[in-house]
């Protein structure tokens, strides 16, 4: 048997997941099945590569999962094309951009790929970005939008924040801005930028669900726990966020079940197999784009 650390492999223990509900059936993204790893978005080019760097061996031996995330990422950074999502959506209007303009952009499918072409982005006077993006005030190590600052919209042109609009009960939802029309594809001269962030256009992004999943337990070996405790004690709380009003680029309108994209900036992920239909699109995070767990 092939068994991997934070994670069970045995059916009996499988089963009583899956019975007790735990876990979302048998194919649920976050076991280590052949349908919920298929419905989480590995290949059969990662799985392959993966047991064959193992190579074979006599006794049962117990791998790192962070050996067989790396192989899928690995896969995936190659052949994966790019797309925008926005997690956490926040308005943001370029005041000085006219209400009625739509200017298409043109971005590559892949960055070190030229060969698989481009897709293009309207910008428009509304857009999203990730609320993570924004701070009124930041010191000099956060790379992105603070208020009386510039950044680059990605592919698109220098911004500045020039003022925000809060609700009724003092939350940001509105950052007012100015953009540069003189910087599309150009740095502009004597003036700092401070970083670069994704976008989706407001008026045509879809609006979709996206499942954040994580290793399902907590311990390596989960089976290992202080007496009087069972595997089932290890099971890690945020093995799975669901974030509803994600806002993606218009162009994933037309995924079909099972594509896989590179949120850029976000990580890697597929349509899901059972739940995403037109209009109601769900993504499920593969792996992501760099080992959080230290392995």
């Amino acid at each position: 048997r092939l068994n991997l650390n934070f994670t069970v492999t045995s059916k009996r223990r499988l089963k009583l997941l899956v019975d007790e509900g735990h876990v979302d059936g048998w194919d649920d993204p976050r076991l280590p099945t052949l349908s919920g790893l298929r419905r989480r978005g590995y290949t059969p080019a990662a799985i392959r590569h993966f047991c064959e760097n193992l190579g074979v061996s006599r006794a049962d031996s117990v791998i790192d999962m962070s050996i067989l995330e790396a192989s899928v990422r690995d896969d995936l950074n190659h052949n994966a094309p790019r797309a925008f999502c926005v997690l956490n959506p926040l308005k943001l209007v370029l005041e000085n951009w006219p209400e009625d303009r739509e200017e298409w952009l043109d971005a590559p499918l892949h960055p070190q790929n030229e060969d698989m072409g481009t897709r293009r982005m309207p910008l428009t006077r509304e857009v999203y970005i990730d609320r993570e993006d924004f701070r009124e005030e930041a010191n000099k190590k956060y790379k992105r939008l603070v208020l009386g600052d510039r950044v680059r919209l990605r592919y698109g042109y220098v911004i500045q924040a020039e003022d925000i609009v809060r609700d009724a009960d003092g939350e940001i939802v509105e950052v007012r801005c100015s953009y540069d029309p003189d910087t599309l594809g150009k740095n502009p001269e004597g003036r700092k930028v401070k970083g670069v962030i994704h976008w989706v256009p407001a008026s045509s992004s879809i609006e979709c669900e996206v499942r954040l999943y994580d290793r399902l337990f907590n311990a390596a070996n989960p089976d290992k726990g202080e007496e009087g405790t069972t595997f089932l004690d290890n099971i890690n709380p945020d093995s799975l966020q669901v974030l509803s009003g994600c806002r993606a680029e218009p162009s994933l309108a037309e995924a079909t079940l099972d594509d896989r994209f590179q949120f850029e900036r976000e990580g890697y992920f597929c349509v899901d197999s059972r739940d995403s239909k037109a209009g109601a699109m769900v993504f499920n995070r593969t792996v992501t784009l760099r080992d959080s767990w230290g392995g």
